[in-house]
């Protein structure tokens, strides 16, 4: 026993060689393929919660967004407005002035804000060639004038021939003589008469050139206010495009303000709200404080599908220099023939309209309960300035201004304070 102990202690090695298993075929290269899928199945786990700790930390990490307070649309009281929608200033007469033949710039006459009277001058085209064509119209109007007068001239003392002949016919002079001046006669009538549509060509050509030189003046087509300038002096305009981008096609832009009225959207669903003639009152966005008295011109007969909206024409009653195109306004139909009673507020609630996003084809706000947003599906009305009127809320929900695209129903939101 004491000699065997020994030994062992002696060469352990031999103790490990007889612990150690044999395995059949090519053992070495057996356990590298085990260790090998065991390390790759050990990184795929390790993917695995990688991706779905993301996903959790995704889901559960907060999105900061700003909230805003819905409120209900107060009664108008002592009001007799019945209806509020936006829109902007717009002009029924403008014109973007261009010359009628091609040609190049030597003056340009006009300023932006520059008021302007009908038929004065905006600017001046080089004419050098429209002075030589009318120049040489005339002078070939007056060369065919100049050979109407001889023919005239001609036709004259051939008539008196053809009569001094025809009183000596039978007895000094021969019938053919009097047969020759009379053919003389008839042959410069006809050279007569053409001579003079001769005439008549070289006075319409002449015209026609001082009709090409009055092109080269351009004029306002009406009094008004320049509102924009599109060309200078040494600028080749044309009335049509040339196909690149060194021809105006344009000198500048003249607003008639006389004629500046609005056009606002209403809302399908409150059109029957909106007749010709009713009164109304713009307020124009730079002056909230100003109420301009309007009325109704007409509804445009067409719907804009996309908004579900119809075009109304609104009339301004007072001119006023501040008034100026493409102004934002907001105009407030008023009940006619109303005895100044309250108007009773529109169902619904005032939320701002950048809250309302679009989602698989649907009008959505996103209200905040807790720190939590929940997506909810409403329908929008009319618009009060910034605000738009919805249904399927009550006051007082908190809901998310410009909502985010990857916002979605029951993620974790922190508002922004």
């Amino acid at each position: 026993m004491t000699q065997h102990l020994l030994t062992v202690e002696a060469n352990p090695a031999s103790l490990l060689n007889q612990l150690r298993l044999d395995r059949p075929g090519n053992a070495r290269d057996g356990g590298a393929k085990n260790r090998s899928w065991v390390v790759a199945t050990a990184l795929a786990a390790a993917l695995v919660a990688a991706g779905v700790g993301a996903v959790y930390w995704q889901r559960h990490q907060a999105i900061t967004v700003s909230v805003a307070v819905a409120v209900p649309p107060a009664p108008s009281q002592g009001s007799t407005s019945i209806l509020q929608a936006t829109g902007y200033v717009t002009a029924r007469r403008l014109a973007t002035v261009s010359a009628q033949i091609t040609g190049t710039i030597n003056k340009v006459l006009i300023e932006e804000g520059e008021r302007v009277q009908a038929g004065q001058v905006l600017a001046q085209l080089d004419d050098t060639s429209q002075q030589a064509a009318l120049a040489q119209s005339q002078a070939q109007e007056r060369a065919a004038e100049a050979l109407l007068d001889q023919y005239e001239a001609q036709l004259e003392q051939a008539q008196r021939d053809m009569k001094r002949n025809q009183s000596l016919a039978g007895t000094a002079i021969a019938m053919q003589e009097v047969e020759a001046s009379s053919t003389q006669v008839r042959t410069l009538t006809a050279q007569l008469a053409s001579q003079r549509r001769q005439v008549e060509l070289a006075h319409a050509a002449a015209k026609g050139a001082q009709v090409q030189l009055a092109y080269t003046t351009i004029r306002a087509p009406f009094a008004g206010v320049i509102t924009a300038k599109a060309a200078q002096a040494g600028e080749i305009v044309s009335p049509m495009s040339a196909g690149g981008g060194f021809t105006r096609t344009g000198i500048g832009t003249i607003v008639d303000m006389d004629s500046l009225e609005i056009e606002v959207d209403v809302n399908e669903a409150y059109l029957h709200n909106v007749q010709p003639g009713q009164p109304a009152k713009a307020v124009l966005d730079a002056y909230p404080d100003w109420n301009i008295p309007a009325h109704v011109i007409a509804i445009i007969p067409t719907a804009d599908r996309s908004k579900a909206t119809v075009k109304v024409r609104v009339a301004l009653d007072q001119k006023d220099p501040r008034i100026l195109p493409d102004m934002g306004v907001r105009v407030s139909f008023e009940r006619s023939g109303s005895g100044g009673a309250a108007a009773a507020a529109p169902k619904g609630v005032l939320v701002p309209a950048s809250a309302i996003a679009q989602r698989s084809g649907r009008s959505v706000v996103f209200t905040v309960d807790a720190d939590q947003a929940h997506e909810l599906g409403i329908t929008a009305s009319q618009s009060v300035g910034d605000l738009r009127l919805v249904d399927n809320l009550t006051p007082g929900q908190r809901v998310v201004r410009t909502p985010p695209a990857d916002l979605k129903d029951g993620a974790r939101v922190a508002v922004k304070q």
